[in-house]
C-alpha cells in the first residue's frame, strides 16, 4: 500500500494513534486508490497497529469517512474564505485563485478531491460536503466578479466558468497547453465587463 508521509511519521509510535493520524492515513489511502479503498484492516496494516487502536476512536468505518469529509469540508471552506478576499483588488484575488489551483504542487490535494466527487455519486454525505464546498466556492468567486462590475447573474456564471477552467486545465497534460495559452485564458475569464 503506498501510503505517504502522514503514515510513515506514525508508524514508529505506540501502537494507539490519535483520530488525526487515522484520517490523515485514511487521505493518503483515497488520494492514491480512491475511497471505496479505505478500509479499516489495511490502515491498521499500514501504520503498524492494531484494529483496536481504530475503534478507540472511531465507531466503524462510516464514522472515519464521515470525519474525512467534514475535515475536508471544513478545509475547502476555509481555504476559499482566506483565498478569496473581498476587500483589495477583485482581479488580483482572481490570479491568486488561478495560480492556486494551476500549480502542480497540489497533487495530492487534486487526488483527494476527485476521489471525493467520485464517491458522492453513490454517498449522500459525501455529495452533501461536495455541494456545501461548491456553494461557498461559487459564492466566493461570484462576489468578485461582482466586484469587477458584473451583473449578480452574470458573476454566478463567470465564477462557474472560473472553476471549470481551474478542474479542467489542472487535468490537461502541460504539453498541451502552452502556458501563455493558459495565462490567455485566465485574462478572458476575468477581464472586467464592458
Amino acid at each position: 500500500m503506498a501510503v505517504r508521509k502522514a503514515t510513515q511519521a506514525v508508524a514508529a509510535r505506540p501502537a494507539t494513534l490519535d483520530a488525526a493520524a487515522w484520517i490523515a492515513a485514511a487521505f493518503d489511502v483515497a488520494a492514491d486508490k480512491g475511497m471505496d479503498a479505505v478500509r479499516v484492516e489495511p490502515l491498521a496494516k499500514a501504520l503498524s497497529v492494531t484494529k483496536g487502536s481504530f475503534y478507540w476512536h472511531f465507531a466503524d468505518r462510516r464514522a472515519l469517512i464521515d470525519a474525512m469529509l467534514g475535515q475536508w469540508a471544513d478545509g475547502r471552506i476555509a481555504a476559499i474564505r482566506e483565498q478569496a478576499p473581498h476587500d483589495g483588488n477583485p482581479a488580483l484575488a482572481l490570479r491568486r485563485l488561478a495560480e492556486l489551483y494551476g500549480r502542480r504542487s497540489n497533487a495530492r490535494g487534486l487526488a483527494v478531491e476527485l476521489a471525493i466527487r467520485a464517491f458522492a455519486h453513490g454517498d449522500a454525505k459525501a455529495g452533501s460536503a461536495v455541494q456545501e464546498v461548491d456553494r461557498e466556492r461559487l459564492k466566493h468567486v461570484a462576489a468578485l466578479f461582482e466586484q469587477l462590475g458584473y451583473a449578480p447573474r452574470d458573476a454566478n456564471a463567470r465564477a462557474v466558468l472560473f472553476y471549470a477552467f481551474l478542474f479542467g486545465q489542472s487535468l490537461l497534460d502541460r504539453r498541451a497547453v502552452a502556458a501563455s495559452g493558459t495565462e490567455i485564458a485566465i485574462a478572458a475569464l476575468i477581464e472586467p465587463p464592458r
